[in-house]
């Protein structure tokens, strides 16, 4: 989207479903990055359908500061590539306005 990529690491623990360690590694704009690092610290502990549940407006709430359109896409990268990673993994609901994401994001 914005030219930004973040990759996403996640390690569940015994009941598979709470996230026990979670981590990333991306390059782009700061918007971008410090996004993704929040949202680390906001889904460790939680399990993969809280995480699935989690709203955008949480994230931004988290962020604190006004984005512009533009920006508001970046600070969304990670939030949307971790949705999209544990609807293929966990089968967890994608909710219709990331469905158009599932065939972007490359998922391993």
């Amino acid at each position: 989207m914005c030219g930004d990529e973040v990759a996403i690491y996640v390690e569940f623990g015994e009941d598979g479903e709470t996230i026990d360690e979670v981590k990333f590694s991306g390059r782009g704009g700061a918007i971008s990055q410090a996004a993704t690092s929040m949202l680390m610290e906001m889904v460790k502990g939680r399990t993969a359908t809280e995480v699935g549940e989690l709203s955008k407006d949480e994230l931004l709430e988290e962020i604190g500061i006004p984005l512009t359109p533009i920006r508001l896409k970046c600070a969304l990268l990670g939030l949307g590539v971790l949705k999209v990673a544990l609807h293929r993994s966990k089968g967890t609901p994608l909710p219709d306005e990331w469905a158009g994401l599932d065939d972007q994001f490359k998922v391993s």
